[in-house]
């Protein structure tokens, strides 16, 4: 890719030709892990737009946008991040732009959902419902593992740099945090059934179909709680710019999402609840 580089008669690529140049890098397996994600991020600021011209304080934005809409955010930070430093290493970018893309503060360890000391409510289809059922339970069946790999790591009596025994605690802190997560969330929420529905307006828990009026191609979706959200399997966030678009809204209609490339129209061609 060295014919990308940046010099006096090649200004360097722009984000669609770099996200290509980055993928076509990468193994199949990780490719097909990564692209969804890097093209992604590659529309919000226009696959014209130079490379070289993307700022620091754009790729942070960027980051504390998704930190506060995707529950899944710092695995798809590290792709974005990935791609980010692959860029400075093929000259595209004078600065370590894969420096900025941190997520947003607060949001690396899961927290209980409370407010003044209750739960917070959560509506859930009853497919979500029973999605973070079985999370719950798997990661219980995980506890007995974790305590078991620190008892291994605290054999070792030398403290100091006990680096396994650090990270024993840090994988079980993660374990019962996301466990207790899990459990305010299902004591607190509220099943949605769409079968007593009679509205032909997207909301949580509907699949819909989104025609991009821009680009010509058809997208499914389906919109869902905050805590249920997967862009990866097509579940969208009711909480993210395009989630907030769609709801309340019918087939036909034209909905727009702001993008620092300008304003993604979308046509709803089926809304099925």
């Amino acid at each position: 890719m060295g014919w990308l580089k940046v010099n006096t008669s090649n200004p360097g690529p722009n984000l669609g030709e770099a996200a290509t140049g980055f993928l076509t890098s990468l193994a199949v397996e990780k490719k097909e892990a990564s692209q969804q994600e890097i093209y992604r991020f590659v529309r919000w600021y226009g696959r014209e737009r130079p490379f070289a011209g993307l700022a620091p304080p754009e790729v942070a934005s960027y980051a504390e946008r998704l930190s506060s809409s995707d529950t899944d955010h710092i695995k798809k930070l590290e792709l974005i991040r990935a791609f980010l430093g692959y860029a400075r290493k093929e000259g595209w970018s004078r600065t370590n732009l894969a420096i900025h893309l941190k997520p947003k503060k607060g949001k690396t360890r899961p927290q209980p959902l409370l407010r003044q000391g209750q739960p917070e409510a959560a509506s859930l289809t009853r497919q979500g419902y029973a999605e973070l059922e079985a999370e719950l339970a798997a990661l219980k069946d995980k506890r007995p593992g974790a305590i078991e790999e620190m008892h291994r790591a605290a054999a070792d009596k030398d403290f100091r740099e006990n680096a396994p025994l650090d990270a024993a605690r840090a994988q079980r802190g993660l374990l019962e945090g996301r466990i207790e997560e899990l459990e305010e969330i299902l004591k607190s929420a509220t099943i949605i059934d769409k079968k007593q529905e009679v509205t032909v307006k997207a909301g949580i828990g509907d699949s819909i179909i989104l025609h991009d009026l821009d680009a010509g191609e058809e997208q499914d979706y389906t919109i869902v709680s905050p805590r249920e959200a997967d862009p990866t399997r097509g579940k969208i966030s009711s909480a993210s710019p395009l989630g907030k678009a769609v709801i309340g809204r019918g087939e036909g209609e034209v909905v727009e999402v702001m993008a620092p490339a300008g304003k993604l129209r979308f046509q709803i061609r089926q809304v099925k609840h």
